[in-house]
């Protein structure tokens, strides 16, 4: 009897256990795409100054830091504290980090992590720092070409909220000799502290930021070792992953700012009372079939899309850079994006997820546009619209085009590079989205 009695109840708390695990649905609520830096030469902002003599320092750039010049922040960490800021779409009251060594070819030591609220600047909310385990270990050891989970935490978390991350890295990462994974253009400033662990600190003793100023002369921000951020959200949520390159990346939408296009419309679908989690899977230089800024779109449409938790929709705007890069070449032809795009597809509706895609906006007057790439772009565009392969279509062509020059911009949605939206050009973009089409999940296979 008293066996039985035993078994009774070992049976009853597994099944609580099981009964918790399948209530507690977890979701992407922020991304970052990886891209592998390899370091080259360093340039410096006096060197770019006579090129772009209108270039200044970035809101958040440490007092009289200079910055580096080039495709990414060229920084690196030795026995310090690196705190980064994720603007978070859905909040919840439960939350895992995921870390990424994803690109890396030699494991990485993780001192210590955390994670908070935001106050302001690199300053945290007091009382709300939470430490982070990862399998229950306080400092793991990230394997080359990994990720590692970190382990729930309660927080409670707002919507639209700005949560810390923090990361002691105790190791020299300049003599590390592998690729440093990243996100190249974050457009959200990151600190980094003097020498020590400061993993939870209210007041962060900041040494620098990971700002630094594109080729172009533009101010940008990088991130690094971090994949998404994960919630429990106390109803259930949908996710959207708006996936593509520079334009969807949030280009000239402004550092600190949490203007992209995907950022406007999670605001307008929360006012319409339509739950989305809205997550940013693009790479800015991104291209459909050849590796441009990290690698092409179907080599990392399952890692950055597919596999986001909860994830029911993608948004897809992808191949203005594979067009412009081939200039008058043959190419890729359009068959060939077509035939890319096609294959995002198919991967997209094997998991049941609703597929959307994007026209590409009008370029005329950028660096790189020619007579034959606008010809393939207004082809492709048209499949976008015509061919229903897609479940829906956000025309963003129309939106921002100009009526009396259909292969330019309105000149107020123009960045005044005549490829990126100003951020003008992104709330068009934003607003001219049905919300309609993200109440239902289902695709068309």
């Amino acid at each position: 009897m008293r066996t039985v009695h035993a078994l009774t109840i070992a049976a009853l708390i597994f099944l609580g256990i099981t009964s918790q695990a399948v209530a507690e649905t977890w979701i992407s609520t922020w991304a970052a795409p990886p891209f592998a830096r390899v370091d080259q030469p360093v340039q410096t902002l006096s060197a770019l100054a006579q090129t772009f003599p209108w270039v200044r320092d970035v809101p958040g750039a440490a007092s009289g830091q200079e910055l580096a010049v080039g495709g990414a922040s060229p920084i690196h960490f030795k026995n310090q504290t690196l705190r980064q800021i994720a603007h978070i779409s859905t909040g919840g009251g439960r939350v895992r980090v995921v870390l990424a060594n994803s690109l890396g070819t030699l494991p990485l030591r993780v001192g210590a992590a955390s994670v908070a609220l935001r106050d302001k600047g690199s300053a945290i909310v007091v009382g709300s720092n939470r430490p982070l385990t990862f399998g229950g270990l306080v400092s793991p050891l990230m394997p080359a070409g990994a990720i590692l989970v970190s382990d729930p935490v309660d927080i409670k978390l707002a919507n639209f909220s700005d949560l810390v991350i923090d990361l002691f890295l105790p190791d020299d990462t300049s003599v590390w000799k592998s690729p440093v994974t990243m996100h190249p253009a974050s457009w959200q400033v990151n600190f980094v502290s003097m020498e020590g662990n400061h993993v939870g600190s209210t007041s962060f003793p900041v040494a620098t930021t990971t700002a630094y100023r594109r080729g172009d002369g533009l101010a940008s921000a990088s991130s690094f070792f971090l994949s998404r951020v994960e919630v429990v959200p106390s109803k259930p949520t949908h996710v959207l992953v708006a996936f593509g390159d520079s334009i969807t990346d949030g280009t000239q939408s402004g550092t600190d700012a949490n203007r992209r296009w995907p950022n406007l419309l999670e605001a307008r679908l929360a006012a319409a009372g339509i739950r989305l989690s809205v997550v940013n899977g693009a790479i800015g230089g991104g291209r459909v079939l050849s590796d441009g800024v990290g690698p092409n779109a179907l080599a990392r449409f399952d890692r950055d899309v597919i596999s986001q938790p909860g994830v029911t929709h993608v948004t897809i705007m992808e191949g203005i850079n594979d067009i412009g890069g081939a200039g008058a070449n043959p190419y890729p032809s359009v068959a060939d994006l077509v035939a890319g795009h096609r294959q995002m597809i198919a991967r997209a509706h094997a998991r049941g997820i609703k597929v959307i895609g994007a026209t590409l906006t009008p370029f005329e007057g950028a660096a790189y546009w020619t007579p034959e790439g606008e010809a393939k772009r207004q082809a492709l565009n048209a499949w976008i619209r015509n061919s229903k392969e897609y479940d829906e279509v956000l025309d963003f062509d129309v939106a921002l085009r100009d009526p009396a020059n259909p292969n330019k911009s309105q000149p107020a949605f123009d960045s005044g590079d005549h490829l990126h939206p100003s951020p003008a050009g992104y709330e068009a973009m934003a607003n001219s989205i049905r919300l309609a089409i993200f109440q239902n999940k289902k695709s068309r296979k």
